[in-house]
């Protein structure tokens, strides 16, 4: 029987990060996963091919609209989708890849096929041939990730009806496209359609766009969507979707209740969500206890109720975010080294790869008002950012939210082109618990578009420069 000390279950952002930490802390590390090459959802089938054809998509849409105001004539477009798709798949294969090479250069032993968990310290692998093995190790770690939420009456079939894996992997542009959920993976997949070509209703039961975002920011972003073609429907649920014909038939009631109608649609992208994966693993029979709404339950150190049984990831509780669960993973290679692994969860970026960004670290007005904590508000718009008014993208602006006696900036909330890249001065700002006056004394190149975060620092303190 083969030992270990640590055996990691799943190989996604979570789990390949535990496992290469670990490793470089000493220990003798096996991974078991079940696809055939590593990097879980993110790399497969998540984050980076939807990163691909965002970007490809965009680029689509650049040589459309914008090139010509900037005097670059290139004549209309043509879309070659199954190169569009090459290009995706060759970029999730790179990372794939690069993940198998971190595992033999960190001396990482892989096992493909699933793992199941025998009790502590015993986990059986079944292979893709059916054939198992038990494995020893001293501590397991759970990285299963999450899977697609289900809603009744919408029975995916991932070529008309489809989840984020199907809708990555369309044969055709969809003349029109229902999104049935307005968060992350709708708005994303639901704008890269858009831009080639498709007509997209949102549908989303709450009467907002982006649950848990700063609400001010989400309607600022719904009507910049509004404005590029998308249409929303909110306070609405999708009751079923009738397949039997050509064209899909979705029905569409008020949340509320109240008359149906019926929306036509050639593909429906069910988006309402992910909850954890656990299934499979043996849970029960090792006496893991899990929540009411079915995360596998841990202490502060990531430490479930079974000694030597660990999880991080999506498959707990915190926001469902790769990045989130790599910090995750680091922490509890190094609890288990003895050292003092910790994440911070007041801040953790989150990011919606539009166009443009939508960008937040921290706590937004909703969470501060609900805490009763006095706060400062900065804001300053895009129109006024020199290198944004002159690169024609000005949709947007940079909202910073500090305490109102000590000035320590709680929250930051971007929308704008590159959102997702700026967001980390702020971070970094409130890792080390800095006020709006330290970002604001602090010298921006000029012109960029990092400037609005200065200007917006300084706008807490009623003393922005360019507004």
């Amino acid at each position: 029987m083969a030992s270990y000390d640590l055996i990691v279950i799943g190989t996604g952002p979570g789990g390949y990060v535990c496992a290469i930490r670990a490793a470089q802390l000493g220990m003798k590390v096996a991974v078991i996963e079940k696809r055939a090459t590593f990097g879980g959802t993110c790399l497969n089938i998540g984050c980076i091919p939807s990163k691909a054809l965002l970007q490809a998509s965009e680029r689509f849409e650049e040589v459309t609209h914008m090139l010509p105001k900037m005097g670059v004539n290139v004549g209309k477009p043509k879309l070659d989708l199954p190169t569009m798709m090459k290009f995706k798949t060759d970029g999730v294969d790179g990372n794939t890849k690069g993940v198998a090479f971190l595992f033999k250069k960190n001396k990482i032993d892989p096992y493909e096929g699933t793992g199941k968990i025998l009790g502590a310290g015993k986990v059986e692998v079944t292979g893709n041939d059916g054939k198992t093995q038990v494995l020893e190790t001293k501590n397991i770690v759970i990285a299963t990730g999450s899977d697609v939420a289900k809603l009744k009456g919408v029975e995916i079939d991932e070529k008309r009806i489809v989840s984020s894996t199907g809708a990555l992997v369309l044969e055709k542009v969809p003349e029109k496209l229902l999104v049935i959920g307005a968060g992350v993976i709708g708005l994303e997949l639901g704008s890269v359609w858009r831009r080639l070509g498709a007509q997209v209703t949102v549908v989303e039961f709450l009467d907002r766009i982006l649950p848990g975002m700063d609400g001010e920011v989400a309607k600022s972003f719904q009507r910049i969507l509004e404005k590029q073609g998308v249409a929303f429907k909110l306070g609405a649920k999708v009751t079923g979707v009738d397949t039997s014909g050509k064209v899909l038939k979705a029905s569409v009631e008020p949340a509320a209740g109240g008359a149906a109608e019926v929306i036509d649609a050639d593909v429906v992208l069910l988006a309402i969500g992910r909850t954890p994966y656990t299934e499979g693993l043996g849970l029960k029979d090792a006496g893991v206890e899990l929540d009411q709404r079915g995360r596998v339950q841990t202490d502060g150190h990531f430490q479930t109720n079974v000694k030597g049984i660990y999880a991080i990831g999506d498959v707990i509780a915190g926001p469902m975010l790769a990045h989130k669960a790599e910090d995750e993973g680091i922490a509890i290679a190094e609890i288990l080294a003895g050292q003092a692994g910790h994440t911070n969860y007041d801040v953790i970026p989150s990011v919606i790869y539009t166009f443009p960004e939508v960008a937040s670290v921290g706590k937004t007005e909703e969470e501060l008002k609900q805490a009763g904590i006095a706060y400062n508000v900065g804001k300053f718009p895009f129109t006024a950012n020199a290198r944004t008014k002159v690169n024609q993208t000005t949709d947007g602006f940079v909202k910073i939210l500090a305490d109102a006696k000590t000035d320590r900036v709680y929250g930051c909330h971007i929308v704008g082109a590159e959102a997702g890249e700026m967001i980390h001065e702020a971070a970094v700002l409130m890792e080390f618990g800095g006020s709006a006056e330290d970002l604001a004394r602090t010298c921006h190149a000029h012109p960029t578009r990092s400037e609005a975060v200065k200007e917006a620092a300084l706008a807490v303190g009623k003393r922005a420069i360019h507004m």
